[in-house]
């Protein structure tokens, strides 16, 4: 049997065949049905993955994406992966629960999303069981990139980062006030442009400062999520995305801190969601 799976937030779908015990993988532009319909769905697949596959049938199709909590959503892009593998049973969720299956399997576990945004839930090896309320990068998001990177323009626009901070700011972006305020508040997703700048904390690792604004970013995501579980205390606490794998050191100090069990840490769900499918098989 040829598994399809699919793991695609708005700018980039990550999609793995899997077949005759091997792997073929695709990466296409996103896939998000609040700006694609079917048909513009069906022009991606068609376009960027069919030619990919070559003579491979597809059997069954797992796809996760981002927008698919959203019934009329999944209903969308259902219509449009049908249109195209119209033999194959196709299953759509949304990205959460990808995440969720990609870290605990069928094993109960808090599973975290810590990348451009910032999601959590109890999973009961089966379904998501509670969720803690997302409220977006301008209310929320607490430990996202959008969340860091926010802060870093905080600081450099506060006029708070010391002269050597200041200066390697200034060096990077080549960027001013003016520019900044309106990337922020004109252009067009300016979540994932706050984003962009999660990278000076990577570069600057070391100085206090930095570290003080990762540390207290991800302080705020489990202070604000994971305390309202209170399986935290009880189960194994899982983490995927970005900036979880690339805060790791500082991920594993906050659990010891509160006293969580870490689990696994995955840069990307898609070799989870691999192993969780090959044992499906």
């Amino acid at each position: 049997m040829n598994i399809l799976i699919a793991d695609s937030g708005s700018t980039k779908c990550e999609w793995c065949l899997l077949y005759d015990g091997k792997k073929k993988k695709v990466d296409t532009q996103g896939i998000s049905p609040y700006f694609l319909d079917a048909a513009g769905i069906g022009r991606v697949i068609n376009q960027e993955l069919v030619p990919a596959l070559k003579k491979w049938e597809v059997d069954v199709v797992y796809y996760y994406g981002t927008g698919c909590k959203d019934p009329d959503n999944q209903k969308i892009v259902k219509k449009a992966i049908r249109g195209i593998f119209r033999s194959a049973k196709v299953n759509v969720t949304h990205d959460l629960m990808g995440a969720a299956v990609a870290l605990c399997g069928h094993e109960k576990g808090v599973a975290c999303i810590l990348g451009t945004g910032s999601n959590s839930c109890y999973f009961d090896g089966k379904k998501i069981v509670k969720n803690s309320p997302g409220l977006g990068y301008v209310l929320g998001d607490e430990g996202s990139g959008a969340y860091l990177g926010k802060k870093v323009l905080q600081y450099y626009l506060y006029n708070t980062f010391d002269e050597e901070l200041r200066y390697k700011f200034d060096a990077k972006y080549t960027t001013n006030s003016k520019e900044i305020l309106a990337a922020v508040y004109k252009q067009p997703l300016p979540n994932r442009y706050l984003a962009s700048f999660t990278l000076f904390l990577v570069e600057n690792r070391g100085h206090y400062m930095v570290e003080n604004i990762i540390e207290d970013g991800l302080n705020d995501f489990f202070f604000n999520h994971l305390c309202k579980y209170r399986e935290s205390w009880k189960l194994p606490i899982h983490f995927v995305g970005g900036v979880a794998y690339g805060f790791r050191d500082v991920v594993k100090d906050l659990c010891s801190t509160y006293e969580f069990e870490l689990g696994s840490i995955l840069q990307k769900p898609m070799d989870g969601l691999i192993r969780f499918h090959q044992n499906q098989k």
